[in-house]
């Protein structure tokens, strides 16, 4: 029994981090069809701002939940006003620009905190369950994740402003042909996008050692979770981080974490092969 309550949060925690690691990217890329490279560096710079304002002596929750993710939202209002909003409907040019960007961010992290593992401790403890121990920080990835996934849902169903920005991207000229600005509601799309990235970062950051390129590790996961979700923003992401996850950490149970890492990618690739428009593109169809 306590095997498996361990077993059963590892693999809730796997998918939780799929979830926080993808959003950000699934309402740029997934909304927008905005092909940002730079999304690991976003959640790094959200790591960043975490560690630094808890050496300030901010309260880690604050900093996690609070100031990373509106410090990096606004890096990416910048972003999306002098770069971004000039290259729509451009998907070659916007990656380039963007794997430009990120080659900038890695750069300039670079020369501000300079090159050697930096980090933050755990605010949680672990716990013993039998003869196996836990993390308590894991608890709050999965919650901050479960709170994510109804606030999106929440917005985007139930309120107007999220009912306007899935009209825009879907036909901005009849948005626009109503009275709306498409121009601004994809600035304040790209920030809420780079505002998730950020939390992302904030709240895997004291799980993880970093440095400036530590958006590296973060990019695939996204970019193949939010792919092989599909067309749907919530459903897709929800089902193909579910899938990958439960597919890592049987892996990562029964062999290795290495294992379990490549797994997650074989799967991927099987996935795209018998689903090409992914899993919402062929269940869950209609769903957000």
């Amino acid at each position: 029994m306590d095997l498996s309550f361990v077993i059963a949060v590892e693999v809730l925690y796997a998918v939780a981090s799929l979830v926080l690691i993808s959003a950000g990217l699934a309402v740029v890329f997934g909304m927008m069809k905005v092909i940002n490279l730079a999304h690991g560096e976003f959640m790094m710079l959200g790591g960043y701002t975490t560690i630094t304002a808890v050496g300030l002596g901010v309260n880690v929750f604050i900093a996690m939940l609070v100031i990373a993710p509106l410090v990096v939202g606004l890096i990416g209002l910048i972003v999306e006003r002098l770069v971004i909003r000039h290259l729509y409907g451009r998907l070659v040019d916007t990656m380039l620009a963007t794997w430009g960007l990120s080659l900038v961010f890695i750069g300039l992290a670079t020369m501000i905190f300079g090159n050697t593992t930096t980090g933050i401790s755990t605010p949680i403890p672990g716990f013993a369950v039998g003869d196996y121990q836990i993390s308590g920080y894991n608890f709050f990835i999965i919650v901050v994740a479960v709170i994510l996934v109804i606030a999106m849902l929440a917005v985007l169903r139930g309120t107007r402003a999220g009912l306007i920005a899935r009209g825009t991207m879907q036909r901005a000229d009849m948005a626009a042909a109503l009275g709306y600005s498409p121009d601004r509601i994809y600035m304040a799309t790209f920030f809420c996008g780079s505002a998730l990235s950020g939390l992302a970062g904030a709240v895997l950051a004291p799980l993880v050692g970093l440095v400036p390129t530590s958006g590296g590790a973060y990019i695939a996961k996204a970019f193949i979770t939010v792919i092989a979700g599909g067309p749907s923003l919530i459903a897709g992401l929800l089902s193909s981080a579910t899938s990958f996850g439960v597919v890592n950490q049987v892996f990562t149970f029964a062999i290795s974490p290495v294992i379990g890492e490549v797994a997650l990618l074989v799967a991927a690739v099987i996935l795209l092969r018998l689903m090409p428009q992914g899993i919402t593109g062929r269940f869950f169809k209609g769903k957000l």
